[in-house]
């Protein structure tokens, strides 16, 4: 069985989302079933920079303060899962290279591990997860090792170019799938399933792709 999450690792509601999913597939699995995870890359703010601001201030400042009020309610809130959220020490930042990341750690079988990581990274550790050189820790963290689309997080390999042309036109594709707020679960099966949705909603629509899954 296959899920196809669409996400990105600043946006919150993907990193709520994709938790309470994980302890939904880490169930289903107990349960005995396979599950194959992939990722679609979602740009939050696309092509903003990797400079690296203060996130707060960068919230205010687009959206409002009250944007920011809601924002620290919200970590209050989800403490209660267990998510930590230090939005004082989060940075702002594009993440096209953090998704290049993700396509990596997939082709090595670890993609699940680099999106936890990337999130924690972004909400727990306030890590600026633009910066080549903090991928590439993050990288060596989960394990995941240089390839022959590029030696490092920063993109240095030989093949750059065509690998950042395919996650563009991955971009585009899951723009054109409707796609325009994450996250979205797309469960073989079942209807897509957006936001951050209860543990219980997501291990059912597991378990009802599971029993309609053909068997083999």
């Amino acid at each position: 069985m296959r899920v196809r999450i669409a996400l990105d690792v600043i946006c919150v509601h993907s990193f709520l989302g994709y938790t309470r999913f994980t302890r939904a597939a880490d169930q289903l699995r107990a349960e005995g079933h396979r599950l194959e995870v992939e990722f679609l890359p979602f740009e939050l703010a696309p092509g903003a920079g990797t400079e690296g601001e203060p996130l707060l201030p960068v919230l205010e400042r687009m959206f409002g303060p009250q944007t920011v009020r809601q924002s620290l309610l919200f970590a209050e809130q989800v403490a209660a899962e267990g998510l930590e959220l230090h939005y004082e020490r989060a940075v702002a930042t594009g993440t096209f290279e953090a998704h290049r990341l993700i396509a990596r750690a997939a082709r090595q079988g670890r993609a699940e591990q680099m999106v936890e990581r990337l999130f924690r990274a972004h909400f727990t550790d306030g890590l600026h997860i633009g910066d080549g050189a903090t991928l590439d820790q993050l990288a060596g963290e989960v394990g995941v090792t240089a390839d022959d689309f590029g030696s490092g997080a920063a993109g240095t390999g030989p093949d750059t170019t065509a690998e950042t042309e395919r996650l563009r036109t991955e971009l585009d594709r899951v723009r054109r799938l409707g796609v325009g707020g994450v996250p979205v679960f797309f469960i073989d099966g079942v209807q897509p399933l957006t936001g951050s949705l209860s543990q219980a909603a997501l291990l059912a629509a597991l378990r009802e792709a599971a029993r309609l899954a053909p068997a083999g």
